[in-house]
């Protein structure tokens, strides 16, 4: 079986690439393709974080949570574009994870949050989560300084 392009990039949320983002950490992009290369998984998994505890201060949806990007829903219909996945159900399978519902709000930046929801953004994203706990806790750590 083929070893998930998330995983090989060491880019498991499967960032897009994008110059102006000079991610910590960030090698370039994949040939031919649209998504950045790390040169750790924890700076990937950093970038994922990051980029989860910076859409707070987005737009969120009329009627959906508080002010800003706060809920399941919101986060994953930012993150995943319904144009390009079954966003709905990316959004309950992080909410189930997280012990809510895809409307409730959560506090993105409380470590085990965040945690949960980058682990369930890897395994939807690549199916499974080829890394040890180590490795995601370094990552969330680096998020959250």
């Amino acid at each position: 079986m083929a070893t998930p392009r998330g995983v090989r990039n060491r880019n498991p949320g499967n960032i897009d690439f994008n110059p102006r983002n000079d991610w910590q950490g960030q090698v370039g992009k994949e040939p031919a393709g649209r998504f950045a290369i790390f040169d750790t998984p924890e700076n990937g998994i950093r970038a994922l974080g990051k980029l989860l505890l910076n859409y707070r201060g987005k737009d969120g949806m009329p009627g959906v949570g508080r002010p800003g990007i706060d809920t399941p829903l919101e986060f994953i219909s930012r993150w995943a574009p319904s144009s390009e996945n079954n966003t709905l159900a990316y959004a309950k399978a992080i909410a189930k994870r997280l012990g809510v519902d895809v409307r409730d709000s959560i506090d993105i930046s409380k470590s085990p949050v965040l945690r949960e929801a980058v682990v369930g953004i890897i395994i939807h994203e690549n199916g499974g989560n080829p890394y040890k706990a180590e490795v995601i806790d370094e990552g969330i750590l680096r998020a959250l300084a």
